[in-house]
């Protein structure tokens, strides 16, 4: 009997997607490179070195020429809605064109130090993958807002967000999951500081502005923001 119950459940199983899955209001924030803490010395190659490897790796499977060879074009602006078609699978599904030209400035293309030789370094932001999440409503885009907190907020100086006004742009979303959406690329958002105070340490937290993401909770550090702290030295 245990053996016919478990057979029957698994049937109802599906392989692209979780049967149930726990509601998460509010995804989480992650940044490249990662780390609480990031120092860097415009006169020292080796103290930013390893931040431009990891960018490196991180952005390679953005090149132009990958994303046109796996995924697509799609109409910006607006939910890819891929429905199923009753029992029958709409499977693989595509996924949008994330190009790494839209990061500009901190693109690694032009600027394959991403500023940090300049002591005006980016910063990467993705949100996590959440199955069907739709983040905007009324066709309003979520965006990334940075800034100093309350003891530096004199210190932060310009920040620029690429693409404009950092935004993740609807047309990558909803996600089906990884079995579904094999090749599906997550949206970026980078961030430049343009002249922050140098040679001090400026606490950092960078916010998901949404009008249908909740905000995060106290409790949960990475729900919807992150922190970090980022101290440029120029003095040999």
């Amino acid at each position: 009997m245990f053996c016919l119950t478990m057979y029957v459940m698994l049937q109802t199983l599906d392989d692209h997607k979780p049967t149930w899955q726990d509601r998460l209001g509010t995804p989480g924030m992650m940044i490249r490179p990662r780390g609480d803490t990031m120092e860097i010395n415009t006169h020292n190659t080796e103290s930013w070195d390893m931040y431009t490897k990891t960018l490196d790796n991180f952005l390679s499977p953005y090149n132009n020429s990958l994303q046109a060879e796996k995924n697509d074009e799609c109409t910006p602006d607006q939910y890819f809605i891929q429905a199923d078609s009753g029992d029958v699978k709409n499977n693989p599904k595509h996924s949008c064109q994330f190009n790494r030209t839209l990061l500009q400035e901190c693109s690694g293309l032009d600027d394959h130090t991403y500023g940090y030789q300049a002591g005006k370094p980016c910063i990467i932001i993705k949100l996590n993958r959440v199955i069907g999440m739709l983040p905007g409503k009324d066709g309003q885009a979520p965006f990334v807002t940075c800034g100093a907190k309350k003891e530096d907020s004199d210190k932060i100086g310009e920040v620029a967000y690429y693409p404009e006004n950092g935004i993740f742009n609807l047309m990558y979303y909803p996600y089906y999951g990884k079995k579904a959406q094999v090749n599906y690329s997550q949206p970026l958002v980078a961030i430049k500081f343009l002249n922050i105070t140098l040679n001090e340490d400026i606490n950092i937290e960078c916010r998901i502005i949404s009008n249908n993401i909740p905000p995060g909770s106290e409790r949960d550090k990475f729900a919807g923001k992150v922190s970090f702290k980022l101290r440029i030295n120029t003095k040999q």
